[in-house]
């Protein structure tokens, strides 16, 4: 049975915009209230209001958005679990890394102003008309004469990692 845009009860359901602002106008004991309906059990009773609000929150974020994912768990859990044995920057070093190291001789193509720009992934660094540049910032710097990430020109930034074929 598909359920309607109301709840059982029959009151129309919240947007999750709706739901996190009626939670920031709840008082402790409601908070706690609807901790119970959520968690199915009794909320800490150390956790102040602000923390309260913000667990409740990123579950109901959670649930209809989705999780984190396996790899975020595994770090927190790490972090969380290690004390001060682990160093935090370390394990998560990786996440400023490149997702997609580009080997040499791929050619990135972009259109500027009407006309195709094509620079060539080399050895050492990135080759444009004929000159060798060690950024691709710097290769979209000498496209276009105005500062840019380089990546982010050349369509390398905000995409899930590409898939390489074995």
């Amino acid at each position: 049975m598909v359920q309607s845009n109301r709840t059982r009860k029959g009151r129309p359901r919240l947007s999750l915009e709706d739901e996190i602002a009626h939670l920031r106008g709840l008082d402790l004991k409601s908070l706690r209230m609807r901790w119970s309906g959520v968690f199915r059990k009794a909320a800490p009773p150390h956790l102040p209001r602000y923390l309260l609000r913000g667990i409740l929150v990123y579950r109901m974020q959670a649930e209809a958005l989705g999780d984190l994912d396996a790899a975020s768990v595994r770090l927190l859990k790490q972090i969380g679990a290690g004390g001060s044995e682990l160093n935090p920057v370390r394990l998560t070093s990786d996440f400023h890394t490149r997702r997609a190291e580009l080997k040499s001789g791929t050619v990135l193509t972009r259109e500027w102003k009407g006309k195709s720009q094509q620079v060539m992934v080399i050895d050492a660094g990135f080759a444009w008309m004929g000159k060798t540049y060690d950024s691709l910032s710097k290769v979209a710097f000498a496209i276009t004469g105005t500062r840019w990430n380089g990546p982010r020109f050349f369509g390398l930034r905000d995409r899930s990692p590409l898939k390489v074929a074995p």
